[in-house]
């Protein structure tokens, strides 16, 4: 667990500038000015732009950034509107009213902020981290009657499944959504499985194994994890999916595996699992989309969804990165594409590119296929590195954007004056059956 006082004391928007400057300088040479760009013009806009175009349009969107083109369900939480004097303040004017917020508040409030974040919201963050760290590192302040969560809906809602009753978990802007979550929605995964159940029965072979054991991402909604703990199912994360697998394969025949296909695919072929055993299932289509033999003879049953932020990398960039860099280290998330897996050097979680970048003992050159801010972060936080992303164009987690901190600084007043606002509340019979499949994962050890 790393805690904001230890990192952002390096990260300031200096460093961002010469970070941004150095890219633009490094691409220059080679003749690209990619890196000059953004994937849309949009990003200087603040947030709440986009919760009011949405009102008058009737319908959500993820907004600009990696996401912009994933269509949002209607059911897609939507922000109100933010009061005016939020839009109006200046940067320096929002940070101080955070700062005092906090100090009022003292230890009866714990402020999250998810490794994507932009800067200027993780600097009011006391926990730095990915979901489950940050669900985790709420536990250890019980005195914190409200949880900030600056990161998208699924992980309030995990925070919200972990914490007490009495806890409030608040996100600072509903519309922070999560567009991979969004492509498996309960009432898809539901059909999914009675078809399933209609094809392979539920009876348990000679060994003890079902037909198939549900396996979700932890980037997915409560209700889904509420699935899995229900069905015998378990959750993961990016850093265990290999022995979550290992865990549902000895307890079952196959694993449906939602709601990204790149980590299942990624993983179930590290552990040896052929590629014409792990069909697609794409949702609303007869049998997926696929037939009832390749289904039978399946091991990996992969939903039809993935990152928006992690499907930009291609292997021409990483052949470029090797082009202009002799001797690049490249790691890579492994929600990536299989070809951008198979031909970069290795592959981990975020926390694994983390650990990675603090082992190195000798400077060394690392292009890093993950979201930008995380990689902007790392690289101020090593100097002693050249680091930087794959992806020349500058192109966030759009639902990570829709965080800033005029809506940081409105849920902290908020609490200040008594009111909690935007909170996530779990139904109590979802997060019972999802809290059993998160206990499965967190007893499944390697």
């Amino acid at each position: 667990m790393t805690s904001v006082a230890t990192a952002i004391d390096l990260i300031t928007r200096a460093e961002a500038e010469r970070l941004a400057e150095g890219a633009a300088a490094s691409h220059a040479a080679s003749g690209s000015t990619a890196a000059t760009s953004t994937c849309s013009a949009d990003l200087s806009k603040g947030p709440w732009e986009f919760d009011a175009a949405e009102a008058l349009r009737g319908a959500p969107a993820y907004g600009p950034g990696a996401s912009s083109g994933d269509v949002a369900p209607a059911s897609t939480p939507r922000q109100g509107q933010l009061p005016q004097e939020y839009k109006e303040a200046s940067e320096d004017e929002l940070h101080a009213r955070i700062r005092a917020a906090k100090k009022a508040l003292g230890d009866r409030v714990v402020v999250l902020g998810h490794f994507y974040q932009r800067d200027e919201v993780v600097e009011h963050a006391d926990f730095m981290g990915d979901s489950f760290q940050l669900a985790n590192a709420a536990l250890t302040r019980p005195d914190a009657e409200a949880i900030v969560f600056c990161g998208v809906h699924f992980m309030a809602e995990t925070a919200d499944i972990l914490s007490r009753d009495d806890q409030a978990v608040i996100l600072p802007n509903l519309a922070a959504g999560c567009s991979m979550a969004d492509m498996a929605d309960i009432d898809s995964v539901q059909e999914c499985w009675e078809q399933l159940e209609e094809l392979f029965g539920t009876e348990p072979d000679a060994d003890g194994r079902v037909p198939v054991i549900p396996v979700t991402y932890m980037n997915s909604s409560a209700a889904l994890k509420g699935f899995c703990g229900e069905h015998g199912g378990i959750v993961c994360t990016s850093s265990n999916a290999a022995t979550v697998l290992e865990w549902a394969f000895e307890r079952g025949q196959r694993v449906l595996f939602f709601p990204d296909q790149h980590l299942g695919r990624n993983t179930a072929k590290a552990m040896g699992v052929p590629l014409e055993q792990m069909p697609m299932w794409s949702p609303r289509k007869p049998w997926g989309g696929t037939d009832p033999e390749t289904l039978r003879d399946s091991r990996v049953i992969l939903w039809h969804g993935f990152c928006s932020v992690h499907k930009r990398f291609n292997v021409a960039q990483i052949e470029k990165a090797r082009a202009d860099y002799p001797g690049v280290r490249v790691i890579v998330h492994p929600e990536c594409p299989m070809e951008v897996v198979d031909a970069a050097d290795e592959y981990g979680s975020t926390d694994y590119i983390r650990k990675a970048i603090a082992a190195a003992t000798e400077p060394t050159v690392f292009a890093i296929g993950t979201e930008v801010n995380l990689v902007n972060r790392l690289a101020a936080e090593y100097p002693q590195h050249t680091i930087f992303c794959l992806d020349p164009v500058i192109c966030p987690c759009s639902t990570m954007y829709r965080i800033h901190p005029g809506y940081l600084a409105w849920v902290l007043e908020g609490l200040v004056e008594g009111e909690v606002r935007n909170r996530i509340e779990v139904q109590e019979d979802v997060a019972a059956t999802a809290r059993v499949a998160l206990e499965r994962m967190l007893a499944a050890r390697p």
